[in-house]
């Protein structure tokens, strides 16, 4: 029987998609059934400075990638391969989270992992509907910001927890309905569809992350709320940009008064 970190490690060594979905599924399944150990004495973790990835697509400054509309099949392959990518990126950010912080509860890892099967599904779907288009995934550029935010974090759960599922992650949860709402309006339910599946399981995503971060701050005697404002300033820019989508980041573990003092925030920076 192997112990989990190597199997997360060697989630996130795979290198090519069709490796990585094979190796996540299987490690995911062999943790379901109690086939993977948690270790209590296991080594500090391994610095990752890259995790397995194809050689396409080509990683980019944000800036360098062009802005297309979905009127055309070109544009339209070209959202949904950035949404690939997020969710291509979002199967090593669960299994880094699994494979890095020791010493943690077992539930803590239970939820990575399932986090990691979920977005190795979602993954796969999103793939296969690009490929129906008549493209893949590599065919256009895409940036590595969600795992540059993962190496910034990588000695610190409590940011971990706060910046990727709350921040990153979380954007989703407010930009998705509106990319459902314009992609209804041009009749593609295909899209739609598969839109719909991760949204409502990406809120159990962030929720996961906020629990996790309430638990750190919990054992460390932090007040949440303020040292969520300050890791956003220190990490983030400082500020959260809306509009939100309330519902689900009430779902997603945020209080209505932590939703008010973004939301004021946001406002604010808009104004200026």
């Amino acid at each position: 029987m192997t112990h989990l970190f190597a199997a997360a490690r060697s989630c996130l060594d795979a290198a090519t998609p069709e490796e990585k979905l094979a190796c996540t599924f299987a490690a995911a399944e062999a943790f379901a059934r109690d086939g993977l150990v948690i270790p209590a004495d296991a080594p500090p973790p391994e610095p990752i400075r890259m995790p397995g990835r194809p050689a396409r697509p080509r990683l980019v400054h944000p800036r360098d990638l062009p802005r297309r509309g979905f009127g055309t099949k070109e544009g339209l392959a070209a959202f949904i391969h950035a949404v690939v990518h997020i969710e291509f990126n979002a199967i090593d950010l669960a299994w880094d989270a699994a494979y890095r912080f020791r010493g943690m509860p077992d539930a803590f890892y239970a939820d990575w992992v399932g986090v990691a099967n979920d977005e190795a599904r979602h993954f796969a779907m999103l793939r296969e509907r690009l490929q129906q288009l008549g493209y893949d995934y590599g065919d256009f550029d895409a940036h590595n910001g969600l795992w540059e935010m993962a190496e910034k974090t990588a000695h610190d759960g409590l940011a971990r927890m706060a910046l990727v599922p709350r921040v990153l992650e979380a954007r989703g949860l407010d930009v998705t309905p509106g990319m459902i709402a314009k992609l209804r309006s041009l009749g593609d339910t295909a899209t739609v569809g598969i839109l719909e599946i991760i949204l409502r399981e990406e809120v159990a995503h962030v929720a996961a992350g906020s629990r996790w971060y309430r638990w750190y701050c919990g054992r460390a005697g932090i007040e949440p709320r303020s040292r969520f404002r300050e890791l956003l300033h220190e990490y983030a820019g400082g500020v959260l940009h809306g509009p939100f989508n309330t519902d689900a980041r009430l779902a997603a573990g945020f209080d209505e008064d932590e939703l008010l003092s973004l939301q004021a925030e946001s406002t604010v920076v808009a104004a200026k």
